[in-house]
Formats: C-alpha cells, structure tokens, sequence
C-alpha cells in the first residue's frame, strides 16, 4: 500500500539524502525518559560515537559503551571529556561484555543485527535485579499498519531534517556512518520471541521505522 506516488518519494528521498539526521539520537532523550534519576552501572551496546553514553553518565557513576567498529570506538574516546564516567571498547556483545551487572542496558539500532532471542538472553543475564533494559529497534514492515506508519514517516522525516539542518550545511551524522542492514524480524515476531524471553516486557512501533521495548527485571 503506497499512500504517496513514486514520483513524490523519489522527490522526498532526494531531500532526505540532501538533509540527513540520526534517526537512532531522535530517542535518546526518551530513553532517558525511561530510567531512574540516578544509577550505579549501564551498559551501552552498539554504543557507536558515544552520544548516549555520554547521557546516560550524567545520571550514573560508570557507563560502558560497546561496539564492533575500532573507528567509531576511537571516536568516542576522542568526544568524551577525560573526567566522564564513560569507557568504550571495540567487543560483541554476544562474547565481550565487560564483566559484572547493570542497572541499565541500552541497545539501540543494534539488535537486528544479532541472534534476537540470543541477545536479549544474554542482555538478561547481565541486568541487575530492579535494572531497567531499553532497546530501540528495527523490524520489517509486514502489516498494514507498518505501511501506514512508514508512508507518515516519509514526509516527517523530511521536515525533521530540514529543521535539523536549517541554515547550515548538511552533514551525515557520525553514528549513522557504520554499516547497517535491513531488519529481517516483523514486529509481531519480535514481540512474541521478545515476551518469551523477557514475560512482561512492554513493546511499541514507532515513528521513524523503529520500534522500542523496555523490560525491568525483577
């Protein structure tokens, strides 16, 4: 179902490219939304040039930031005040999280790219009893409902990035330069795969073609 002609997307994908934001930094500040004022231990995964890890430091005491790329690693290093609370290390999260428990777990456009049922396993795992896991994913647009989400996104996202780029020069955001790849889970999919592994977890499509869930373990 395509509630807008080709020629109108062709137009708009055009502006989008001339006027690129970070669909994934868009949450940030609902992630925060989700979490305690203040807490010990957080881990970020797929933490990328660091931007919410060095949110997420203003309310704990010690963030780990996580991902595969070394350049976009050595870049958040690079952008993070020395005296932060913030380390970040080139690690997979299925083999290299850094030892111990979190009280928040961030994984946001990540997860699509892991064995979803693993990964949340293994996210579990890692959470401390009353810690809170936040994730901002992909899914595959299936329904008709996802059609429809996605055919509202596309002018929005392109007035999103006019604003966000209004009177300067367009630049591609540096957390949006890794490689990435289509979702290849629905969204019914993963909140069926994701309730099993996390009973109760909360799970909601959003705007941007992403969806979020956040999970408190008991």
């Amino acid at each position: 179902m395509n509630l807008l002609s080709p020629r109108v997307l062709q137009a708009l994908h055009r502006f989008n490219a001339a006027h690129p934001w970070d669909h994934n930094a868009h949450y940030h500040r609902w992630i925060l939304r989700q979490l305690p004022k203040r807490f010990d231990r957080a881990l970020d995964v797929g933490s990328g040039s660091g931007d919410l890890a060095r949110l997420l430091a203003i309310r704990a005491k010690e963030v780990h930031g996580i991902d595969l790329d070394p350049a976009i690693v050595a870049r958040a290093r690079e952008l993070t005040p020395p005296a932060a609370p913030v380390t970040f290390s080139v690690a997979d999260v299925l083999t290299g999280v850094p030892a111990g428990s979190y009280d928040v777990i961030t994984c946001v456009a990540v997860i699509h790219h892991l064995p979803f049922t693993e990964a949340l396993t293994l996210l579990r795992r890692h959470l401390a009893p009353g810690g809170t896991l936040v994730v901002v994913g992909l899914a595959r647009a299936e329904t008709r409902g996802d059609q429809l989400l996605g055919a509202v996104a596309i002018p929005l996202n392109a007035a999103m990035g006019w604003f966000k780029n209004k009177g300067r020069t367009a630049q591609r955001p540096v957390s949006m330069t890794a490689h990435t790849r289509p979702a290849d889970m629905s969204f019914p999919d993963i909140v069926r795969e994701a309730r099993h592994v996390l009973p109760g977890a909360r799970l909601r499509r959003r705007l941007f073609w992403r969806y979020t869930l956040i999970w408190h373990q008991r």
